[in-house]
């Protein structure tokens, strides 16, 4: 609309329409094997809680003792990096709190995230279910590095989620 040469945008806005899905994937601190299978099912609740309570969605969690591959329809309404802040520092606390580890437990800083499309749903979440078969064969590193690659992320080897020593 014109009005003294002026153009009058609308107040009204449109819908905003996404289908964001991403495999996050981040270790304990220093790789220990930490994640006990007695309370690792509380632990996949208490953090698809965080993820909802943030208004994405949970589309499967999994993982082993030394690490956790989160599977999120994501909204673009907040940062992937403020989410995964959230989650690793929230259920580093719940963890604590209940005395799950003899010594504090941490996160490794950093985590990995990759995009898929929505045909590659059924896929990426029968990966993440079969993480023990998968890990029989392959370390963490070996799968982490193998990511990195297909997803042709630049890395340097020195930051690979690797143990003391």
């Amino acid at each position: 609309m014109f009005t003294d040469g002026i153009v009058q945008a609308s107040v009204s806005m449109a819908n905003t329409y996404t289908q964001i899905q991403i495999q996050i994937i981040f270790a304990v601190r220093f790789r220990q094997n930490l994640i006990h299978k007695s309370w690792r099912d509380e632990l996949y609740k208490y953090i698809t809680g965080i993820v909802q309570n943030n208004n994405h969605k949970m589309l499967q969690i999994g993982g082993m003792p030394d690490h956790l591959h989160l599977f999120i329809g994501m909204r673009p309404s907040q940062s992937l990096s403020d989410l995964m802040r959230q989650v690793k520092g929230e259920s580093s606390e719940w963890i604590n709190e209940r005395g799950f580890v003899r010594r504090r437990f941490a996160w490794q800083s950093g985590y990995g995230a990759f995009s898929y499309a929505t045909s590659e749903i059924p896929r990426v979440i029968r990966y993440i279910q079969n993480q023990e078969a998968h890990h029989a064969k392959k370390t963490f590193v070996e799968e982490y590095s193998k990511f990195l690659r297909e997803f042709e992320i630049d890395y340097d080897d020195r930051y690979i989620f690797k143990p003391p020593g």
